[in-house]
């Protein structure tokens, strides 16, 4: 039995303060891409960050230089671009990336939700830039937004582009949303569905709130008719993932969506945490896709 194995390198999350091993140049994300390629990863998830100081960037040519460097040193693995960003980025700023490189796949977010990280600054008292604890604080009066408007209008630019939606579903009302639009003719293609759980604001990550996407996305797009993917943020990881591989699901790992190896071990590298799902899959005789059989499942053209 095989699994597409996600890796999400860096994300908007999390900041240089927390972890010394956190990739936070263009540089150091693309080479933690090439080495969780090496280590069984299918697909890296990409968000690029500011050389100067870390900070989530929107700008073309962070995110050629993550890609150029990959593609020089990896030529298979899929690459995933972010169309989520960084916090307080504009639709205009998460989108450009996609005429621009045409990637593959991307993310797609499927509705509107609070993103709580304001309890993170709290916990921290010193910081390594200005930049950071703002970022945290101002998410108590923020919202991750995206309208049925604009998830049209980010289709139409998937399309045009030939890019496969990974679709990111956050809470349960995420996969009416992606029905209401399917059905209206936005979607076309594979459904690959993307379950992110455990967000401040959003669906919790426990096992009964996987059950509860699984059971619901079977009834809106058939047993048969999606493929779909998942993972639980901070110590959730594993666990979620884990359940995930016993439903039929494919996992994500990564730095974007937990910092921590195993209890009170940080991790320091990309590579760690995908060698440390393939060891749970391989306990129950599953194995990473390669990327080739990870577009084959996925229909990527």
């Amino acid at each position: 039995m095989k699994r597409i194995v996600n890796c999400a390198i860096t994300g908007g999350i999390h900041c240089p303060t927390m972890s010394p091993y956190l990739p936070a140049t263009p540089n150091d994300i693309a080479q933690h891409a090439i080495d969780a390629a090496n280590a069984g990863a299918t697909t890296v998830h990409i968000h690029a960050r500011n050389e100067s100081d870390g900070s989530p960037s929107s700008k073309l040519e962070d995110f050629q230089t993550i890609i150029d460097k990959i593609r020089a040193n990896n030529k298979e693995v899929i690459i995933c671009v972010t169309t989520g960003g960084g916090l307080g980025m504009s639709l205009e700023e998460r989108t450009q990336v996609i005429p621009h490189l045409r990637p593959e796949l991307a993310s797609m977010n499927c509705g509107t939700i609070n993103w709580g990280l304001f309890p993170l600054a709290d916990k921290i008292k010193e910081w390594k830039y200005d930049w950071e604890k703002d970022y945290y604080t101002r998410t108590k009066s923020g919202i991750f937004k995206n309208t049925f408007e604009e998830m049209e209008g980010v289709l139409e630019i998937f399309r045009n582009n030939n890019v496969l939606p990974e679709f990111e579903c956050y809470d349960v009302g995420h996969l009416y949303n992606l029905k209401f639009m399917k059905d209206a003719g936005h979607v076309t293609g594979k459904i690959y569905l993307q379950f992110v759980l455990g967000i401040n604001g959003a669906l919790g990550a426990t096992p009964y709130d996987l059950i509860t996407m699984k059971e619901t996305a079977d009834r809106l797009f058939g047993v048969d008719g999606y493929e779909w993917s998942a993972f639980g943020a901070g110590r959730a990881e594993y666990p979620i993932c884990t359940q995930a591989l016993f439903l039929g699901g494919h996992v994500r790992v990564g730095m974007e969506d937990n910092l921590y190896l195993s209890k009170g071990v940080k991790a320091k590298s990309n590579a760690e945490m995908v060698e440390k799902m393939v060891r749970i899959m391989r306990e129950f005789d599953y194995e990473p896709m390669t990327p080739a059989e990870g577009r084959a499942v996925l229909e990527i053209k």
